[in-house]
């Protein structure tokens, strides 16, 4: 029956739902489960593919890797200075006495001109009273020098005294010897002149080594007054030199650095009075690690480096022999030519040459060279770090040797590593 009323009751038709039934059915239900199973193992794979490369993920970011090159690899280190004179003496009082200074800290002052001047009036008594006692040795010595001639002449008269004597001897007996030849003469009376003769030769043998012996003793005298006058003499030179001392002169051009004493001042002796500065001869002082200590040695050749960026060369001149807090003080000189307008305690840093390897295989330095002594490295497999033993050699300031365990052309992790702790491999992406 038709309702012709405008109210309508609605039924539930439209919110019908088709149901397929049969074969259709089945095989959508069976792709929806296959396609979930596929992205489970898709992820699965993911996962094993990432426990396989590595158990924990890195970003390269927060590593760096190098390359492993061959080539000569120079051995350095590097280390800042301060600028010292190399010849900066402290005069010292000769003698104790009034000072009065010629100069001011900071004077530039020529060699040998006066710095400062000491009144010793002690000193210069003492110098006085040797010189007399010089004078007083020097006489005798020139009084011994004339006894020498006195008993040269003494000595000669006797010995030509004795000759006289032999030579008329040996006239008597050649006299003597005719007579008694012509028989005119006793046998014992040419005897008797005969041995008158030899007296004569023995006096004239005495006399002559008498002679001898008296000329050496004068000699001798004289020869221990002249050395006694020359030991005088020394005496009043090394008094006539600290006399001289007395007036403390620059030793040469330079500066007047540090006045130890104000003007007037009476000082003891030893006493610092003043320093002088070499401006024409400086050296850099530095401090490098107590490792370094065996490599340093006077010779060594330096690269100097002012604030300008300028290199000057250098080498090492002197060598602490003691480490004091894990450093050792070494000094380098200026190899020639120095910066011009250098200033004492100035800023320089140095880098010390200790030798260079031929055609070794190197990499760049970095904290694995720290990390567990140096026995291992992480090296790049792919996008994995592989853990692997390394043995290396020396290092620079920048590079290190490698004797064993890389190859040229491997990439290191040279920094970073150490967030990998002791994993056997590890990601980076």
């Amino acid at each position: 029956m038709q309702n012709d009323s405008p109210f309508r009751i609605r039924d539930t038709a439209a919110q019908d739902i088709v149901v397929e039934t049969g074969r259709g059915a089945h095989w959508k239900r069976w792709g929806l489960i296959g396609g979930a199973a596929l992205v489970v193992l898709v992820a699965l794979g993911w996962v094993v593919s990432g426990w396989m490369s590595g158990g924990r993920s890195f970003d390269a970011s927060r590593v760096r890797i190098a390359t492993v090159t061959r080539g000569d690899l120079v051995r350095d280190l590097a280390a800042d200075g301060r600028v010292i004179t190399a010849n900066s003496p402290t005069l010292y009082a000769i003698a104790g006495g009034t000072v009065t200074l010629k100069v001011v800290a900071g004077d530039v002052v020529k060699q040998d001109q006066p710095l400062a001047v000491i009144d010793s009036p002690e000193l210069r008594s003492k110098l006085a009273q040797e010189e007399s006692t010089l004078a007083g040795m020097q006489a005798e010595a020139s009084r011994a020098t004339l006894d020498v001639s006195q008993a040269r002449s003494d000595a000669g008269k006797l010995v030509d005294q004795g000759k006289i004597d032999r030579q008329a001897a040996a006239r008597d007996v050649e006299r003597y010897q005719r007579a008694f030849d012509a028989g005119a003469l006793p046998q014992v009376d040419l005897a008797k002149a005969q041995d008158t003769l030899k007296k004569a030769e023995i006096e004239l043998g005495h006399a002559q080594q008498d002679a001898a012996l008296k000329q050496q003793a004068a000699q001798l005298e004289a020869r221990n007054k002249q050395l006694l006058a020359q030991r005088q003499h020394a005496v009043v030179e090394e008094l006539q030199r600290q006399v001289d001392a007395l007036t403390m002169r620059a030793p040469f051009d330079g500066q007047v650095g540090q006045v130890q004493i104000a003007q007037g001042t009476n000082v003891a002796i030893n006493a610092p009075i003043l320093s002088v500065v070499d401006l024409s001869e400086f050296e850099v002082e530095i401090k490098v690690p107590e490792s370094f200590a065996r490599d340093l040695a006077i010779g060594v050749p330096a690269q100097l480096t002012t604030g300008s960026g300028q290199p000057y060369p250098g080498k090492i001149s002197a060598v602490s022999p003691e480490v004091v807090s894990g450093e050792v003080t070494a000094r380098v000189r200026f190899d020639g030519k120095q910066p011009p307008g250098l200033r004492q305690s100035q800023r320089m840093s140095a880098r010390i040459l200790l030798d260079t390897r031929k055609n070794v295989l190197k990499v760049e330095r970095g904290p694995f060279v720290e990390q567990s002594g140096g026995r291992y490295a992480y090296v790049m497999d792919g996008s994995s770090a592989v853990r692997q033993p390394v043995q290396l050699g020396v290092s620079s300031l920048s590079e290190t040797e490698v004797l064993s365990g890389l190859k040229e052309g491997d990439r290191v992790v040279v920094s970073g590593a150490d967030q990998f702790g002791d994993a056997e491999r590890v990601t980076i992406h």
